[in-house]
């Protein structure tokens, strides 16, 4: 059932005020981004009409603008992603490992996002290998799937990594299968201080090699002294990293993972009204047992908050490493498989090429059903997209 109300309908309403008021801080991102939405699913884009052959209803079926910041568009792109890991699966635990970057880290970036946010899923990720290939904690190498979210529950920039690891890894020599307990992996506090130790390192190199950019208030970090005395204060802190074992088999996995590979900054589902330039949204506060709050915004400053969370052009939010490296990855599951004596995944279903047979096997939902009668629809028209001056508002030029 479609949402009462979308991300796509404040654009429409209030994205010109806000390109008038903010448009010298908007990218060419942004403004691709709000150009996306506003036209997905609109005549604007395409598509073409169908007609049941038993009861004559007729439906239109318009394209999609497959951004990836797009509330509507990732049901498909998750079925597709979530197919693909099906082979990858190993029948051990798997645990859910969360790290955050401190506020002042997530300021800076946020003025540097392709440098920083790279950081910060490298330096998760080799902390995590590091860890576990000590003989001290599991002696082993692991894999692991990582998935950056820039957002908090309120639309706030709160750059953190979510990481899916197996529980357990191979042994330097390749002979045997390592397992962690059932019930505990790393050490977390452990992990947290090699994780600051690496990203503080990573970072004053990256300072030190002239990489990063600071404006507005963070303009005084560009001076080296007020540079290193932040970074000191970052290295005597606590950094978050939090670890938990997801419930249930490998199947249940990839449901877990489901819920967090192709999230937006908020869906459409979350969006309860819009009314008099103010946006009200639910969400859950974590502090108070993830009590279920609505906050209220101004048009102009939700669409900031959710511009916050563009990306940058080529960024991979999701990210494979070790075992699961996309270079070796076959070669090393079919090794794991093998010292836990499993046998191979079966082999995925050959893909369907008709786009409704396609979406069928990845979603269960068939289009080629009446939704009112249950009778076959036929495609009678198909409508090319429009073109860009016929639809695009002003506010909406990406050039």
């Amino acid at each position: 059932m479609k949402p009462v109300l979308e991300v796509a309908d404040i654009f429409r309403r209030h994205g010109h005020a806000y390109r008038q008021t903010r448009g010298d801080h908007m990218g060419r991102v942004e403004r691709r981004i709000m150009a996306a939405i506003v036209a997905c699913r609109t005549a604007a884009l395409g598509g073409h009409v169908e007609q049941c052959i038993d009861c004559g209803k007729m439906r239109i079926s318009y394209n999609s603008c497959r951004n990836r910041h797009c509330p509507k568009c990732q049901n498909l792109a998750r079925a597709k992603w979530l197919e693909a890991r099906k082979t990858e699966l190993l029948p051990v635990p798997y645990f859910h490992v969360v790290f955050t970057l401190p506020a002042v880290l997530a300021d800076i970036a946020f003025q540097n996002k392709a440098l920083v946010y790279n950081l910060l899923m490298r330096t998760a990720a080799d902390a995590l290998r590091t860890m576990a290939a000590d003989a001290r904690h599991l002696g082993a190498e692991i894999g692991l799937i990582a998935v950056l979210h820039t957002w908090g529950q309120t639309l706030q920039h709160h750059p953190h990594v979510h990481c899916i690891v197996p529980g357990g890894g191979v042994c330097p020599d390749g002979k045997r299968w390592i397992a962690s307990r059932a019930d505990f992996f790393l050490d977390v506090q452990e992990l947290s201080a090699l994780f600051r130790k690496l990203f503080l390192h990573q970072i004053s190199t990256a300072f030190t090699n002239g990489c990063l950019k600071f404006f507005g208030v963070l303009a005084k970090l560009a001076d080296p002294g007020t540079f290193a005395q932040q970074m000191a204060a970052l290295s005597a802190a606590n950094w978050v990293v939090y670890a938990k074992r997801p419930c249930g088999g490998p199947e249940q996995v990839l449901a877990y993972l489901g819920r967090y590979t192709h999230r937006v900054a908020i869906a459409n589902s979350r969006l309860i009204k819009l009314e008099e330039g103010n946006v009200s949204f639910s969400w859950k506060d974590y502090r108070q047992d993830a009590i279920t709050k609505t906050m209220t915004l101004s048009a102009g400053e939700f669409i900031r908050r959710f511009l916050l969370h563009a990306l940058p052009d080529g960024f991979q939010r999701i990210r494979h490493y070790g075992l699961l490296a996309h270079g070796h990855c076959a070669a090393k599951l079919a090794l794991c498989r093998r010292l836990l004596a499993t046998p191979p995944p079966p082999p995925p279903p050959s893909s369907a090429r008709d786009y409704r047979e396609r979406y069928r096997e990845l979603t269960g939902h068939d289009l080629s059903v009446c939704p009112h009668c249950s009778g076959r629809m036929l495609r009678i028209r198909t409508d090319p997209p429009l073109r860009a001056h016929q639809h695009a508002p002003a506010w909406c030029d990406t050039s």
